[in-house]
């Protein structure tokens, strides 16, 4: 998700096992840009993989602006300006934030994955396996250039990299509500590959 000007902003949507959900998603962002006055571009990237990480990073060097998640889209922009922060990042595990739709299966999971990285990397981010955040479009592609992770590690990197960096890092609290239609990718192969990243990391940075 890249921010560049203040004009400008790039919505990346990857579509595996979503492709269901696109109508609604688009219209959602489509009229959340439109009312908050913001210049926008939607990309959808058609992956047909879990991870889809060269998938976006081949995208991002099309791109000019920032992406978001409609309800909070006006939040970060302003969270950004306010702080001038080079990432604005959202956190299910801060303030108000939190999770909708998920079993008890899925939020111990996604609760313990965050505690990991938590311990293991300190990162000075409160939710690090979310992928609903805002990038200078010029720290992005630094960023990019520094990641070798891929899948659900991918995210996790981004922001270890960031902090290596000295890069700031804002934090607004979202509602993450699960899908509409299609199944979620996490099984026990993204565990595995999640956890195997999670300790490559910890002993490189």
């Amino acid at each position: 998700m890249a921010a560049g000007g203040a004009d400008k902003f790039s919505v990346l949507l990857p579509t595996y096992n979503e492709r269901e959900n696109l109508p609604l998603v688009v219209w959602l962002l489509a009229r959340t840009f439109q009312e908050s006055g913001n210049n926008f571009e939607i990309i959808i990237i058609d992956d047909g993989s879990p991870d889809g990480t060269q998938e976006i990073a081949e995208q991002l060097e099309k791109i000019y602006g920032s992406d978001k998640i409609p309800k909070f889209i006006p939040e970060f922009i302003r969270k950004q300006k306010e702080g001038n922060f080079d990432i604005v990042s959202g956190t299910r595990y801060k303030g108000n934030g939190g999770v909708y739709g998920w079993d008890l299966k899925r939020k111990l999971i996604s609760r313990g994955a965050n505690f990991l990285t938590q311990v293991l990397l300190r990162p000075g981010a409160s939710d690090l396996t979310g992928s609903f955040r805002l990038y200078r479009k010029e720290v992005l592609q630094k960023l990019m250039e520094k990641c070798v992770s891929k899948g659900y590690v991918f995210q996790m990197e981004m922001i270890v990299r960031a902090r290596q960096l000295g890069y700031t890092i804002g934090e607004v609290p979202i509602s993450f509500v699960d899908r509409v239609y299609g199944e979620s990718k996490l099984g026990g192969n993204e565990i595995v590959s999640f956890l195997k990243g999670l300790l490559t990391l910890f002993a490189t940075t």
